[in-house]
């Protein structure tokens, strides 16, 4: 017994012929309407024409400006995570978090987060704090010191 493996139904069409009288819908002019420039053979316009309007690919600038290596990317630290790995009365910080292999020896910015519980009262020195987490530092006896930018006068 032998499969035909075969397109289905509708998947192959016929191919458009074109001048061969007036009866087949293009005929005469074959589909092409009456003389101009897409009549003629190789007649079109190329790619991205406008015709004449300056195109878009000129339009825009090919160089610039980009925020992107200007981006604070946050390390996220997790309320549960502290509370496993420090001890009531000490301080969260930078350095502290490196010596407990909590982030990398790169990572400048870091964000404490409020997922999980945390009982112990700890210090966190210098990282951001979302609301949520905040509250809950500070429900457990714990206290938020954010550093604070000083204002230069101008």
């Amino acid at each position: 017994m032998s499969m035909m493996i075969h397109a289905p139904a509708g998947a192959t069409r016929q191919a458009k012929r074109l001048g061969r009288g007036i009866g087949s819908g293009t005929g005469k002019t074959s589909g092409k309407g009456h003389k101009g420039q897409n009549a003629r053979s190789g007649g079109s316009v190329r790619p991205g024409f406008e015709g004449g309007q300056m195109p878009l690919f000129r339009r825009i600038a090919k160089r610039g400006f980009s925020n992107y290596r200007f981006k604070t990317t946050y390390v996220p630290l997790n309320l549960d995570v502290l509370s496993a790995r420090f001890a009531a009365g000490e301080t969260v910080d930078i350095p502290t978090l490196r010596e407990k292999r909590l982030i990398g020896k790169n990572v400048q910015d870091v964000k404490v987060l409020g997922r999980g519980e945390i009982e112990i009262a700890v210090t966190i020195r210098g990282l951001a704090v979302s609301a949520g987490a905040r509250k809950k530092i500070e429900a457990a006896g714990g206290t938020v010191e954010t550093v604070v930018a000083e204002e230069t006068e101008g």
